[in-house]
C-alpha cells in the first residue's frame, strides 16, 4: 500500500470550560490514503469535526490541540509558522464547513468570494479569477454560473450554498478535501447530486477526502476506510465493507444496527442503545462505552480504555476487551 498523504497521530484537543476541561479527542491516530476516502463517523458530539479542525490547526481559543502530530506530505501541519500554514489551507488542503448559509459572507457576492481564495494563492488578474470562478462553479453542477458569481449567499437555495462552499474550497485543486457534514441540511435528491459531484471530481483529480459524517447511508456509499468514533476516542477502524459487514466494537454494531435494512426480511424493533454518551469533562479510566455495552465483561469494569489493536486482519483495528464474534452479527440479522 502506498505511504499515506496525511498522517494524524495521537491527536488530543481540549476545551476548558467553567465547569471543567471537555476532552474532545483522547488520542486519535488515523491514515488517509492518495485517492481515497476516510470517514469519520460517530455520534453527535463524539469528536468528529474536531479531528477535522485540528488538521488545519483551526480550533477556535480557547480551545486548545494538547499533544499529537498532523503530517501533511512529510510536515507536521501543527507546527508549521502561520504564513506556511496560510499557504497550505485552501491552496493544498481544502476544507467545507458545517453550515454553508452561515460560512459565506453575507455581504459579498458568490463571484468575490470564489476569486478570493484564487487570487490569495495565485498570480493572476480579476478578469482571469472571474473566469476560473465561473469555470469551478459549473463544475460543481451549478447552472449558468456567469449569473450564480453576481448573486448574493441569500439569494441561493441551500444546495447551491453548498456546492458554492465545495467549490470555494475545491477551486484550487487541492490534494486533500476536509468535508464536515456537507449535505446535514439537504434533502436526499440534492445530497445524492452533491455527493455524485464529489466521486467525479475525486476521479478526476485524484483529491484525497476526509468526509465526516453521522449518516450511515453516506458513509456506505462513499467510504473507502472508516473510523468510527465514541467520546472523543476512535473505536473501531477499518475498510468500509468490512465495517459494514463484520463490526466488532459493540458500539458499531449497535449503531448499525440501529438502523432499518433493506436486505432483511425483519420486522420486528431496530436495536436501541440504552443510556447516554459520558460527560467528556469526567470520562471514565475504563472505556467510555462501558455503561452502555451490552457485551461489557469484568476486565471491561477493572482495565483501563483498551488500546486500539489489530483484529482478524491487520487493517481492522479495534478497542475492545470482548468484541462481536461473527456468529452473533448473523443471528443479528
Amino acid at each position: 500500500m502506498p505511504d499515506p498523504i496525511l498522517v494524524v497521530e495521537d491527536l488530543r484537543v481540549e476545551f476548558p470550560t467553567p465547569d471543567g476541561i471537555v476532552r474532545a479527542v483522547n488520542g486519535v491516530s488515523l491514515a488517509l490514503q492518495r485517492g481515497r476516502t476516510l470517514v469519520i463517523t460517530g455520534e453527535s458530539g463524539s469528536g468528529k469535526s474536531t479531528v477535522g479542525l485540528s488538521v488545519l490547526n483551526l480550533i477556535p481559543p480557547p480551545g486548545r490541540i494538547v499533544s499529537g502530530r498532523v503530517l501533511f506530505d512529510g510536515n507536521d501541519l501543527l507546527t508549521l509558522p502561520g504564513d506556511q500554514l496560510r499557504r497550505i489551507r485552501g491552496r493544498e488542503i481544502g476544507i467545507v464547513f458545517q453550515d454553508a448559509s452561515t460560512s459565506l459572507n453575507p455581504v459579498l457576492t458568490v463571484g468575490q468570494q470564489v476569486e478570493e481564495i484564487i487570487t490569495t494563492h495565485k498570480d493572476v488578474g480579476r478578469r482571469e479569477a472571474r473566469q476560473m470562478a465561473q469555470e469551478v462553479l459549473g463544475r460543481m453542477g451549478l447552472p449558468q454560473p456567469d449569473e450564480v458569481v453576481k448573486r448574493y449567499p441569500f439569494q441561493l437555495s441551500g444546495g447551491m450554498a453548498q456546492r458554492v462552499m465545495i467549490a470555494i474550497a475545491t477551486a484550487l485543486n487541492p490534494e486533500v478535501l476536509i468535508l464536515d457534514e456537507p449535505t446535514s441540511a439537504l434533502d436526499v435528491t440534492v445530497q445524492a447530486s452533491i455527493m455524485d459531484d464529489l466521486k467525479r471530481l475525486q476521479a478526476e483529480s485524484g483529491t484525497s477526502i476526509i468526509l465526516i459524517t453521522h449518516d450511515l447511508g453516506l458513509v456506505a456509499q462513499m467510504a473507502d476506510k472508516v473510523a468510527m468514533m465514541y467520546a472523543g476516542f476512535v473505536v473501531e477502524y477499518g475498510d468500509v465493507r468490512t465495517i459494514f459487514a463484520r463490526p466488532r466494537h459493540p458500539y458499531t454494531w449497535s449503531l448499525l444496527g440501529s438502523r432499518p435494512r433493506l436486505d432483511s426480511d425483519d420486522r420486528g424493533s431496530l436495536t436501541v442503545i440504552k443510556g447516554t454518551p459520558p460527560s467528556l469533562i469526567d470520562l471514565p479510566d475504563e472505556c467510555p462505552f462501558l455503561p452502555r455495552c451490552p457485551k461489557a465483561v469484568s476486565e471491561c469494569r477493572i482495565g483501563p480504555m483498551p488500546p486500539l489493536n489489530a483484529i482478524d486482519d491487520p487493517g481492522h483495528l479495534l478497542a475492545c476487551y470482548n468484541p462481536i464474534f461473527q456468529e452473533e452479527v448473523e443471528v443479528a440479522r
